[in-house]
């Protein structure tokens, strides 16, 4: 009855599965690593994106040029606005990344980038795939590294969501087989699984920590799922110091919240779609998703993002000059500790923790009775130039 329905869905599935195979070859082969920390001369683009990203970027922007003066001046480190990675220019020219940026962004070593919007179905805009996706296939961005941290908590928790495979991947290359069924597609490889497994442990080993727990649902997704839980145990022998456990996605949303467990968790890794649900959780209780920040980490190359959306509504609304830039910020905190920047980092991260979660002396809405971004960011660096900011840091800490 739907034979030639089947054979073209067949056809479509073949050539995912050869695409996918090619780029399981591509990961056996790609074993060289670049030493962020060791670059003569840095390239750091940044890329504003759509809606409130553009404002953000102009504000972390600014806290780079403060940290990095000395380093910008003598030609160490270069910051190179790339403009073009918006939804207007990816529709105009039927990209998820326009060839032009593409090209910008791989003289870059390191990208610092705001929001982009994904056109969803039934938005009224083309199916262009995701520049997130895009990004982090291009560049095989196999890492996503996101910290969340709330002292006041005892939360201190160090997220790992692979990046590159999952549900995401595929995501808009599904096939509608019919009017009555439609499917999607989840692809997980012994490569891919490995990487980001390994990377959390490899982190928890260098950072102290000794517990890392993964997140499936391998009791009901029992082919790709199974198989990261299966590597995970194989891994992890070669972390006899680290305890490691597994839990299921859906109760581990909810022991985050749990008050009696969440300060048991150090470092977590997942696969793809799950790793995006629970650290926008996880980000809540930190304040919101405004102010968590994001590492996309390959071999070769690395980006770092604010983790929330482009907010088109505060643009609509003549907003976006409120809108919260702690994200990008932290994301750019992420960016100088993989450059090797230990002291640079950490004094940002204190002074954000200082400003968003202590004294709260500017105080953000995303609304006109709240501070600006400029005014909230201009706080940001009048904490960084107190001589006495770890001091300060540490006495908010006992």
């Amino acid at each position: 009855m739907y034979k030639e329905q089947i054979e073209l869905a067949k056809e479509h599935f073949a050539k995912i599965l050869e695409r996918e195979l090619a780029r399981v070859e591509r990961m056996k082969s790609d074993t060289e690593v670049v030493d962020f920390s060791n670059l003569p001369k840095t390239i750091i683009g940044i890329v504003g994106g759509d809606g409130i990203g553009p404002f953000i970027a102009e504000q972390t922007q600014k806290v780079l040029e403060h940290l990095l003066h000395e380093k910008i001046a003598n030609g160490k480190i270069e910051l190179r606005v790339i403009e073009g990675l918006t939804i207007e220019n990816r529709i105009a020219k039927m990209q998820a990344i326009p060839d032009d940026v593409l090209a910008q962004l791989k003289e870059c070593h390191l990208i610092l980038k705001g929001p982009t919007t994904t056109p969803a179905k039934g938005d009224g805009m083309p199916n262009i795939e995701s520049a997130n996706v895009a990004m982090r296939r291009e560049f095989d961005l196999f890492a996503n590294v996101r910290p969340v941290k709330v002292p006041q908590l005892g939360i201190d928790w160090v997220f790992f969501r692979e990046n590159t495979e999952g549900e995401y991947i595929l995501g808009s290359q599904g096939i509608e087989v019919t009017p009555d069924l439609a499917i999607d597609f989840k692809a997980t490889t012994t490569q891919g699984s490995e990487r980001i497994i390994r990377a959390a442990f490899e982190y928890a080993r260098k950072n102290g920590k000794n517990r890392v727990t993964v997140v499936t649902k391998a009791n009901v997704v029992k082919t790709t799922d199974g198989k990261f839980l299966e590597i995970a145990a194989e891994v992890a022998k070669d972390y006899p110091e680290i305890t490691w456990d597994d839990w299921y996605i859906d109760i581990m949303t909810a022991k985050l919240l749990d008050e009696s467990r969440r300060t048991d968790f150090q470092v977590m890794v997942m696969p793809n779609l799950y790793g995006d649900i629970l650290t926008d959780e996880a980000a809540q209780l930190q304040g919101g998703v405004g102010t968590a920040g994001s590492a996309n980490i390959g071999n070769k190359h690395a980006m770092f993002e604010a983790i929330h959306g482009s907010a088109p509504r505060m643009v609509a609304e003549g907003r976006a000059k409120y809108a919260d830039p702690s994200s990008l910020i932290r994301a750019a905190a992420m960016m100088l500790e993989h450059m090797g920047l230990q002291t640079e980092a950490k004094n940002l991260q204190m002074a954000l923790e200082i400003c968003g979660q202590f004294e709260r002396n500017v105080v953000l809405t995303g609304r006109a009775d709240g501070a600006t971004n400029d005014q909230y960011t201009d706080y940001i660096l009048e904490t960084l130039n107190d001589p006495n900011l770890a001091q300060k840091y540490e006495s908010y800490m006992k």
